[in-house]
């Protein structure tokens, strides 16, 4: 059977984040990709200009497109800028009995600017943090779900991630691509108190459009293919680690730059 998974995130116009860039990634790892729309962002490699949310009754509606016709084998959700948009998600999770979960926590966009209003955030910490099968949150994410300082060790991430766990996910990835250092080191916690380091080598490019929205489509590509948990992590790591080293491959926008997605396929760098 076609392995197919859902984003439910925001539009990215300039192609580098967001519903583009998941499915840009379920593409690439050989997984149908579908879509639920919850805002249309004005944006670009050099910031966000504008947001316009999607009503919620339409995210819904959305929603009962897809579930009701497709064998969805997981679901990655990203941004959802207002409360409104997180309580018609939760709706819909429950109306399909919604398991394989991948929550991004988007907050704020590469270039600095905010994409969740702060009365969200106790929200999503409440109703969609506990029904995640993951929680993918980089360092800034991490220290926000909790109203804490930034982790400036592995040691604090593994502190943080036992308290992201506490509020009710089966499992934790801290991702560490904002911290210091020779290696980008992401923490994997479960439910069963197991810690798994992942890192690769840091990378200097500032193309870094869309990680974090690539990183856990990646990884829900690979739930939807039947991979265990780490396994599907390990492979997403990996998958991301390429695209940002080859992201120099190609020439998009001003700003900072998406990373490649298609490294596989596109052999000759573009002109």
């Amino acid at each position: 059977m076609t392995a197919i998974a859902v984003t439910i995130a925001g539009s990215d116009p300039s192609g580098g984040a967001g519903i583009q860039a998941d499915l840009k990634t379920f593409s690439a790892l050989g997984v149908y990709g579908a879509s639920v729309i919850t805002a249309l962002t004005a944006q670009n490699t050099c910031g966000v200009q504008g947001i316009h949310d999607v009503p919620p009754a339409f995210i819904a509606q959305q929603i009962d497109s897809v579930f009701s016709d497709l064998a969805v084998k997981a679901v990655k959700i990203g941004m959802l800028s207002r409360p409104a948009a997180i309580e018609a998600v939760t709706d819909g999770l429950a109306r399909y009995d919604v398991e394989t979960v991948v929550l991004d926590p988007v907050m704020v966009a590469t270039s600095g600017d905010r994409l969740l209003a702060p009365e969200a955030v106790d929200l999503l910490r409440r109703t969609l943090v506990p029904k995640a099968l993951i929680v993918t949150p980089n360092l800034p994410e991490s220290a926000a779900l909790l109203d804490a300082s930034v982790a400036a060790d592995e040691a604090a991430m593994r502190g943080q991630a036992e308290r992201i766990l506490a509020l009710g996910p089966r499992a934790v990835l801290i991702k560490g691509g904002h911290a210091q250092g020779d290696e980008s080191v992401d923490i994997l916690l479960g439910a069963d108190g197991r810690m798994q380091r992942f890192a690769a080598p840091r990378i200097a490019t500032r193309n870094t459009h869309g990680t974090g929205c690539s990183l856990s489509s990646a990884i829900a590509a690979g739930l939807a293919k039947g991979f265990a948990l780490p396994e599907a992590v390990r492979a997403a790591k990996a998958y991301v680690s390429a695209a940002i080293a080859t992201s120099e491959q190609i020439v998009v926008g001003r700003g900072a730059g998406p990373v490649h997605h298609f490294h596989s396929f596109w052999r000759e760098p573009a002109a």
